[in-house]
C-alpha cells in the first residue's frame, strides 16, 4: 500500500511541476485548467475525490518521507478541507473559485512558482528518505 501511495505522491510532485512548465510555456493553457475547477458539480466532486486520494496517499506515505510528521499534517489537511468541501455545496466552491481565479490568473507565473516548490518539496520528500 506504502508504494502505491508513494507513486501516486511522485505522480503529484511530477504533475505540479508540468502544470507549472504549461503555465509559463502555454499561460492561456494553464488558465483554462484552472477555469475548469469547480465550474460544475461533476468537476467539483472530481477535484476532491483527487484531492482524497493525495491527501490518502501523503498520510499512508509520511512514515517513510524525508520530514514524515509534515507530510502528514499536510495529507490530514488536505483530506479534512476535501471532506468540508465535498459537505458544502459546489456552488459555494464555484462563487469563491470566481472571486480568487481572477487573482490568480492575473499571477499565474508567480502562482506556478509556487506550484513547482511545492511539487519540488514532495518529490524530495519521497526520494530523500533516509535523511532526517
Amino acid at each position: 500500500m506504502r508504494v502505491v501511495a508513494e507513486i501516486v505522491v511522485v505522480a503529484f510532485g511530477l504533475f505540479l511541476l508540468g502544470l507549472t512548465a504549461v503555465a509559463f510555456a502555454m499561460p492561456a493553457v494553464a488558465e483554462r485548467f484552472f477555469r475548469a475547477f469547480a465550474s460544475s458539480a461533476r468537476a467539483h466532486y472530481t477535484e476532491q475525490a483527487f484531492r482524497l486520494l493525495i491527501g490518502a496517499s501523503l498520510i499512508v506515505a509520511s512514515p517513510t518521507m524525508w520530514q514524515g510528521t509534515l507530510f502528514r499534517l499536510m495529507g490530514w489537511a488536505v483530506v479534512i478541507s476535501s471532506t468540508l468541501l465535498i459537505l458544502t455545496p459546489w456552488s459555494w466552491h464555484h462563487r469563491f473559485g470566481e472571486k480568487v481565479l481572477p487573482i490568480l490568473i492575473r499571477r499565474i507565473k508567480l502562482y506556478s512558482l509556487g506550484l513547482f516548490a511545492f511539487g519540488a518539496l514532495l518529490l524530495y520528500g519521497v526520494f530523500a528518505k533516509g535523511i532526517k
